[in-house]
């Protein structure tokens, strides 16, 4: 290959690469932490079965997740605390959450045989 012909791949490479943004605007990644909290708000208040609701608190957790991450990663620095080490934070605590939260659900399917939000008031009575 030719000094000519390296020179024009890079520059029209230099070229590509000054086209393309560096990265995803930080409004992108807030729109789909909105998206994903709304389900999971939705799940939350239209759902009567345990799991569903389990999974949209899973949803809510995500969408704080994804905010701390691109957060974090728009301020562009490197610190001892960034957005990243909040995302793995949660991820840990919601996957905490779920085992403390299906161990609860499989105790009431066990005494009423359903996992209905309305099943547990029964044990006031």
């Amino acid at each position: 290959m030719s000094f000519a012909a390296l020179a024009l791949a890079q520059e029209s490479a230099s070229d590509a690469a000054a086209t393309v943004p560096a990265s995803v605007p930080v409004e992108y990644y807030l729109f789909v932490s909105i998206f994903l909290f709304l389900i999971g708000l939705t799940v939350i208040l239209t759902r009567r079965n345990l799991i569903y609701v389990l999974m949209g608190i899973e949803l809510i957790l995500n969408s704080a997740s994804l905010n701390f991450v691109a957060f974090g990663s728009h301020r562009g620095e490197i610190g001892l605390v960034d957005g990243s080490l909040f995302g793995l934070f949660i991820i840990v605590l919601a996957a905490a959450e779920a085992v403390i939260a299906l161990a609860i659900v499989l105790n009431v399917f066990g005494l009423f045989a359903s996992v209905r939000t309305e099943d547990p008031n029964l044990l006031r009575e």
